[in-house]
């Protein structure tokens, strides 16, 4: 096996190497002044096994283009086989034609990465699952539930609802309801802007309760604040969030810094700023257990399961 990190989130890359007691792979990743990117391997791959570790996390395009350079260089260098490891996947919500004369890029961008040698992906909790679907080889799609309701199951918050901040939300906040053994809400929404939502109702008693938003990323934490202030107007005591992709800028922290949101809990699948209200739980072991088993030909089935964990 050997492992690869780009330069999108080395902390992360590391401490998969780390779980996994295997070293990175010795790369250079450098600019030309005119903005190309050059990938070396510095070392010999020829028929192993290789894990790429880059999330298409902002500056998307830049990562996404050293992803396939890096998948290039591994594939010309002979690799056996190539699994791009992708934690947070972007382009993803240009899944569909919502709009007329518009791309589909999320299918674009798994044609790239197929084009490039690709062999397998390993991704998590993808904005839209039928992107699965778009690719023509096998991608493993994790979830990282079980990190974000073992966190809560230790801190053990009592009376607690489990809210989808919107309808599209509603599927993800049921298995987090069920796996905590607890009831579920939902809030309605109308969306102003691409940055802008407006919450409208709540289907589901929140009077008294603490509540937990559950929803699989945020960026400008627009639909999270804006449900939480509508939960507070009915009658919500603490309120917390849970994302799976935390990709705020300075907007979304000071969004969430004014909000009445007590705590933002997510992960590392990207290199997100810190602010006072965010928790970032750590994916590594997750990843590089998903890595594990890819390597050796084991079932990674058991790692979607969230009620027991």
């Amino acid at each position: 096996m050997k492992l690869i990190s780009g330069t999108a989130h080395p902390e992360l890359a590391q401490n998969i190497a780390q779980y996994l007691e295997v070293p990175l792979c010795d790369v250079t990743v450098k600019a030309f002044p005119d903005g190309e990117t050059f990938v070396k391997i510095n070392e010999n791959i020829r028929g192993q096994d290789v894990f790429i570790i880059q999330p298409t996390c902002p500056p998307t395009n830049s990562n996404l283009m050293e992803l396939l350079i890096t998948v290039d260089a591994a594939k010309r260098a002979s690799a056996k086989r190539i699994t791009a490891v992708i934690p947070f996947f972007g382009y993803a919500r240009q899944d569909r034609k919502d709009q007329p004369r518009v791309p589909i890029t999320a299918k674009l961008v798994a044609n790239l990465l197929d084009a490039a040698g690709v062999n397998r992906v390993l991704t998590m909790d993808l904005h839209a699952g039928q992107i699965q679907g778009f690719f023509d080889i096998p991608v493993d799609h994790l979830y990282a539930a079980p990190v974000l309701i073992g966190h809560l199951r230790e801190r053990g918050i009592s009376n607690l609802t489990v809210v989808s901040p919107d309808v599209g939300g509603l599927k993800m906040s049921d298995a987090y309801a069920q796996a905590l053994d607890v009831p579920l809400a939902i809030v309605g929404k109308r969306r102003v802007s691409a940055t802008e939502v407006e919450a409208i109702n709540v289907i589901g008693e929140v009077d008294g309760k603490d509540v937990m938003l559950v929803d699989d990323m945020t960026e400008t934490a627009g639909t999270l604040c804006a449900a939480a202030e509508l939960l507070k107007e009915n009658g919500a005591g603490k309120i917390y969030a849970g994302v799976s992709h935390g990709v705020l800028g300075e907007i979304g922290l000071k969004r969430l810094k004014e909000s009445c949101i007590e705590e933002l809990i997510t992960t590392d699948s990207t290199p997100m700023a810190k602010g006072e209200k965010v928790t970032a739980l750590s994916i590594a072991s997750l990843l590089g257990e998903g890595i594990r088993r890819i390597e050796n030909d084991e079932s990674v089935t058991s790692l979607f399961d969230i009620v027991n964990k």
